[in-house]
């Protein structure tokens, strides 16, 4: 008869199902510009405020190239960030108009107006998250007249 004496218990821990805390400050974020997003475009539910944010800033992501392009997916929460990058550049930039008439096509029952609506709803938030320097590189990289998307005054130069 063999007798073995008790050995201790090893407990392996179990993963966690929980997402990282950086992953839930990133979807914290991102909740946060589409709540932001909601409450100035006044949108009964996130889930529009986030479909037309999506919608927007995939439109944007497009007329923004080089180094602002970078700063402006680094700025905002990384889900935003990453709908910015991954359009591809545009061949030619889109003016104010053109730019809202493209979002209005993408928006199944929008016009114009309620484009631009759309539009300006997302923008103004997006230029509150950036800030005012990060903006004015992004706006001087578009035609102008999109100033007043982004919630500005779009002052012409005086001759």
């Amino acid at each position: 008869m063999t007798v073995t004496t008790p050995q201790p218990r090893t407990t392996i821990p179990t993963p966690s199902l929980r997402p990282r805390a950086k992953e839930e400050a990133e979807n914290a974020d991102w909740l946060e510009l589409t709540e932001a997003v909601r409450d100035a475009g006044q949108y009964p539910t996130r889930v529009e405020a986030e479909r037309v944010t999506r919608i927007v800033l995939s439109a944007l992501g497009g007329h923004v190239t080089g180094d602002e392009r970078v700063a402006l997916a680094q700025a905002l929460p990384r889900e935003a960030g990453r709908v910015i990058a991954s359009q591809i550049p545009a061949t030619h930039p889109l003016t104010a108009r053109e730019f809202v008439e493209s979002v209005a096509t993408r928006i199944e029952g929008s016009t114009p107006a309620t484009a631009r609506w759309d539009v300006s709803s997302v923008l103004s938030v997006l230029s509150d998250h950036i800030g005012e320097p990060l903006t004015t590189r992004v706006l001087a990289q578009l035609p102008p007249g999109y100033a007043l998307l982004f919630g500005r005054a779009d002052l012409a130069p005086t001759a």
